[in-house]
């Protein structure tokens, strides 16, 4: 008797410590990820690309990756993307490349606040376009001096990368500034308002192709020692070259910089997670294509060329289900 009533109590005992082993790796598990559902893609403004890339993201991680919600939110653009995505408040964000470089390592407008980001991939380059009206002639950045250009609208990633663009040729100060939307600027040259434009766009964009419509226009050039000395102030730009005619009227191709566009994640967003995403979204890039065909380049070779700060672990492991060798400068 004694015998079996210790054989049941060792049973419940057993059965007692096994459920809360259980319980604790459900914990665990839960506590791996930080991603609601639905998961907030930030984006920008609904008249830019970040938004209907965005909103496909979310229909591609809809309709492939199962057990997962997302939906495309409008928002302040790079920036507020950032400090979105680093408390918790977006789980994927939008962002120019140099915002994401700067915000990893504490720089810029987050002096002393480094962000806890990693790369989801890259999306595509924003091309630095300054853009001017032939009449005024004006053929090299130095003749920018004295005159009014546009640097782009206010917190914009614009005019953050014209801060450090025109700052490494020691330019920005010797311009009478305006702070104008890429529609605002168009208007702008039209009217005489100001003598010079500044977009960091996907090209061609629109608001160029509609100032093409009806004056001649110039995209001014940097020379190869105005390239160097930008890419050696700030490596996260690359020199682009804008083809002859991607514009109406634009016969020669014209130097200037890209920097990628780039989806980030938080650093501690689940590996299982961030891979399953990526994967659905490089193997449905057709998708992302049909909405804008700035997706052409959205592969994992402009990813591993063009990433400013660390990919995502999850990202590392999809790239190396696939081949692809990941330098040890893009590992976390």
């Amino acid at each position: 008797m004694r015998k079996n009533w210790l054989t049941r109590l060792f049973a419940l005992g057993f059965t007692l410590v096994l459920a809360m082993s259980l319980h604790g790796c459900g914990d665990k598990e839960e506590a791996e990820s930080i991603w609601r559902q639905p998961m907030a893609i930030a984006t920008g403004g609904t008249g830019g690309v970040y938004y209907p890339y965005g909103g496909t993201m979310a229909d591609i991680i809809n309709t492939r990756v199962e057990g997962m919600r997302a939906a495309a939110e409008v928002t302040g653009a790079s920036v507020e993307n950032v400090r979105l995505v680093n408390r918790h408040d977006a789980e994927i964000g939008l962002v120019m490349g140099d915002v994401a470089y700067q915000a990893h390592h504490g720089e810029g407008d987050f002096e002393g606040d480094a962000q806890d980001l990693l790369v989801l991939f890259q999306m595509y380059p924003n091309v630095y376009h300054v853009v001017t009206l032939e009449r005024d002639n004006l053929t090299s950045l130095s003749d920018l001096q004295g005159q009014r250009v546009s640097v782009g609208a206010p917190g914009s990633g614009t005019e953050y990368k014209t801060r450090l663009v025109f700052g490494a040729l020691d330019l920005y100060d010797e311009i009478r500034i305006e702070r104008l939307s890429f529609s605002e600027n168009t208007d702008a040259l039209r009217d005489r308002n100001i003598q010079a434009g500044v977009w960091s766009v996907g090209a061609p964009t629109s608001s160029i192709m509609d100032l093409t419509a009806t004056h001649k226009i110039r995209i001014i050039p940097f020379s190869e020692e105005e390239v160097k000395a930008v890419t050696d102030a700030h490596p996260f730009y690359s020199e682009f070259i804008i083809e002859a005619g991607t514009y109406d009227g634009q016969e020669d191709d014209v130097r200037s910089l890209q920097v990628g566009n780039t989806a980030i994640v938080h650093k501690d967003a689940s590996e299982e997670e961030v891979y399953r995403v990526v994967k659905e979204i490089f193997e449905n890039q057709q998708r992302l294509i049909n909405v804008h065909h700035l997706a052409e380049w959205t592969t994992p070779q402009y990813t591993v060329d063009t990433a400013p700060v660390p990919l995502h672990p999850g990202t590392i492991r999809y790239f190396e289900e696939i081949g692809m060798d990941v330098p040890g400068h893009l590992r976390p």
